[in-house]
């Protein structure tokens, strides 16, 4: 009976050690299975965390186009003794477009600046006024073109101009008349206020501009350390990649452009090209003034970060905004910075490398 009783004893010892073995095991199971949900859920908000910093990024303000500021649109004289200019590198966009003669004339758009000198300050032509009411801007100019006198009043355009205010503007003596016409930002503004002008916005930028960096990728994108655009045969821009600053300097007729008084030379984050047919304008005076065909979509570049990708520039009436869109009809991003706005005419040789 003794023995039995201990062949009973170890059998239940046995079954006793068997199931706590089982037990065990399935515990561990059980924790590595913690663990291991663990880890997919500490994986899993450590990609959260990383979406919500990007998105938080994404999110940070843009540096170039902030506040409620009214954009302030300053024609600018770009030929022979009118160069250099003082200015250029603090507006958030600057747009060159053909004028008569084969020269071309830039309006620069400042926001939120408080700048003591910009210019040469010079004449309006009329289809500048087209992208100074895009960007909701008060206009400044010294003299017009009749079509731009007539548009300027059909347009109803808030306009500051030289020939009748002279509040606004005097004459320097280091250049000679009429390319040494200047203003400031302090004497626009206060004689905006005087004419009843808005000096606020709430108007979104015309480009998409986004505040982290990018590069332009793909199949699409071309190198772009060297741009060449031939405005006319007497006058060229062009542009070259810094790749430590990773901004394009640029040139006139093949010399560096500088700034009048601190003589950096100008430089952009992103340069946008647009071909436009430009006419000879029949205004019966016989001056070579220029009309533009910009209405509609027309071909461009979009230049960044020493790439460049193709795009569609779509402007559906004078006052609307252009959209700038890649071949698949997206609308671009662009990079947070200053733009240069190339409108040349629509057989120009341009040549990107």
């Amino acid at each position: 009976m003794k023995k039995n009783n201990g062949q009973a004893s170890i059998k239940i010892l046995v079954s006793i050690l068997t199931i706590l073995i089982i037990v065990l095991a399935i515990l561990l199971v059980i924790k590595i299975k913690n663990e291991k949900n663990m880890e997919e859920v500490n994986a899993t908000d450590v990609e959260v965390q990383e979406e919500e910093q990007e998105e938080k990024e994404e999110e940070e303000p843009i540096k170039i186009y902030q506040g409620t500021d009214r954009p302030i649109a300053v024609m600018i004289d770009n030929v022979g003794d009118a160069v250099p200019q003082a200015g250029l590198n603090k507006a958030y966009v600057v747009y060159e477009i053909i004028v008569e003669g084969g020269y071309s004339r830039l309006m620069a758009i400042f926001k939120g600046q408080d700048l003591e000198k910009i210019g040469p300050v010079r004449s309006s032509r009329h289809y500048f006024l087209d992208y100074a009411l895009e960007n909701d801007a008060i206009y400044v100019h010294y003299g017009w073109s009749p079509q731009a006198q007539k548009d300027i009043s059909a347009l109803n355009v808030n306009n500051i101009n030289g020939i009748t205010v002279s509040s606004v503007f005097w004459r320097v003596k280091d250049k000679a008349a009429p390319h040494n016409a200047v203003a400031s930002t302090e004497k626009i503004l206060q004689y905006a206020q005087t004419q009843g002008y808005r000096t606020t916005s709430q108007a979104k930028s015309v480009l998409n501009y986004v505040s982290k960096e990018f590069d332009l990728e793909g199949e699409d994108a071309i190198d772009a350390k060297t741009v060449k655009i031939p405005y006319s045969r007497l006058y060229n821009v062009s542009y070259t990649y810094n790749e430590e600053t990773k901004r394009y300097e640029r040139n006139e007729n093949e010399q560096p452009h500088k700034d009048w008084d601190t003589k950096e030379i100008i430089s952009t984050k992103n340069i946008i090209i647009t071909f436009a047919k430009n006419t000879v304008l029949n205004d019966g005076e016989n001056k070579d003034r220029q009309n533009l065909n910009n209405i509609g979509e027309l071909d461009g570049y979009y230049i960044t970060n020493g790439k460049a990708i193709k795009i569609k520039c779509t402007k559906t009436s004078r006052t609307a905004k252009t959209e700038y869109k890649d071949l698949e009809g997206n609308v671009i991003n662009v990079n947070d910075g200053n733009t240069f706005i190339q409108i040349c005419p629509i057989d120009a040789d341009v040549t990107i490398e």
